[in-house]
């Protein structure tokens, strides 16, 4: 049965230990905010319902420029914290009382590699305790130190290094907290003081916090390492008609004929919206504005390539690239190829040296070379931002 479910980040600290002019969860990471990347990976656990972030009170501006872009309904406004780590907790907790989860996972910022089968490791044993969190056994060798002479050696056994996202049913951990005084060390500390039973499951070394310098130099490499880089390709068509121009990438060109659609059959512009589509795995471009719906009779393709571009944006990935190549007999493309790499490259948001247009016949071959209209194949090259 299904149960509501929340995650709740913390990012309220100063991050003092990494030093810097801002708080550490607000530096980028191979380009993107740590916090960022944290919040994408929790939204990226289908089970969760909701998703509440806790900010310092100074940091509102800077949180608004990391998640600019990103619409996930999921993720509710922000919420100040408090002081300490416990008191930041209680008021994320607080906040989300209201959406009525039955459960909880408190992540921090700087974890900003978390697997989902980790999260969904903790989420699975809250079936049989009340809190559970992900960790690893401790496998070097622990000396106890006076400055730097070592003098007592600490017995590694049953020893374990907690990572978060720490898992907990909801209304006990906000009875918890609520009752809890003082700092912790972590919302595990706060449960074991209520008397909590805690499962420990296993966690991941990809799910590492960020603290040091060289912490972030890792996480930098982890992220360049793992992009996502995307193709996709688009193919379109239409038929000459009645007219006296066509729309070809954006641009009019007189003509002594049009082109047959739905919209203003802009072919070169439909088959980069599908390129870009298909780059995202999110249909085609008759999915997303189907000819059956009359508020796109006659519509600008601009709209179409537009909405496409922002959904990309959404995704967390930018365009690098892209190429349309145009097939007909007639008109002539070369003339106007400058304009339409001009137009796409402003409604995409890119340099016009990142766009090609081009144009090829079909040697009077099928029926573009009969001159019954034209035909446009495009590829879109999409990196992860």
């Amino acid at each position: 049965m299904s149960r509501r479910t929340a995650g709740l980040i913390v990012a309220a600290g100063r991050g003092e230990r990494l030093g810097g002019a801002i708080p550490k969860q607000y530096l980028p990471v191979a380009g993107r905010a740590m916090l960022r990347r944290s919040i994408e990976a929790l939204l990226a656990i289908g089970e969760l319902d909701c998703v509440i972030v806790v900010i310092h009170p100074d940091d509102a501006p800077r949180y608004a420029d990391a998640v600019e872009g990103l619409s996930d309904p999921r993720l509710l406004p922000p919420v100040t914290g408090g002081a300490e780590r416990a008191a930041s907790v209680r008021a994320g907790l607080e906040a989300l009382e209201p959406q009525a989860p039955e459960r909880v996972l408190i992540h921090d910022a700087a974890r900003p590699f978390l697997p989902a089968s980790v999260a969904l490791s903790v989420l699975a044993a809250l079936d049989e305790a009340p809190a559970a969190f992900p960790a690893l056994p401790v496998v070097d060798a622990l000396w106890r130190a006076d400055a730097n002479h070592a003098e007592v050696a600490v017995p590694r056994d049953a020893l374990w290094r907690a990572q978060t996202p720490q898992g907990f049913r909801f209304d006990a951990i906000l009875a918890a907290h609520r009752a809890h005084t003082g700092a912790a060390l972590d919302d595990v500390a706060v449960a074991h003081a209520a008397g909590l039973a805690t499962r420990l499951v296993p966690g991941d070394e990809t799910n590492f916090k960020i603290t040091t310098p060289g912490d972030l130099a890792r996480a930098d490499r982890l992220a360049r390492a793992a992009m996502d880089i995307r193709t996709g390709n688009g193919f379109d068509v239409h038929a000459f008609g009645p007219g006296d121009g066509v729309m070809l990438c954006g641009v009019r060109i007189a003509f002594d004929h049009g082109l047959v659609g739905h919209s203003d059959a802009d072919v070169g512009m439909h088959a980069l919206t599908d390129a870009l589509l298909g780059a995202l795995a999110e249909g085609d471009i008759g999915r997303w504005f189907p000819p059956s719906d009359p508020q796109w009779k006659g519509a600008a393709s601009e709209i179409f390539l537009d909405a496409v571009i922002a959904r990309v944006a959404e995704r967390g990935f930018i365009l690098t690239h892209c190429d349309v190549t145009l097939i007909c007999e007639a008109p002539k493309i070369g003339p106007h190829a400058a304009a339409m790499r001009t137009e796409l490259a402003r409604i995409c948001r890119i340099d016009a040296d990142r766009v090609s247009v081009k144009a090829t016949t079909s040697e009077r071959l099928g029926f573009t070379g009969r001159g019954e209209g034209i035909a446009a194949i495009a590829t879109a090259t999409l990196v992860q931002a």
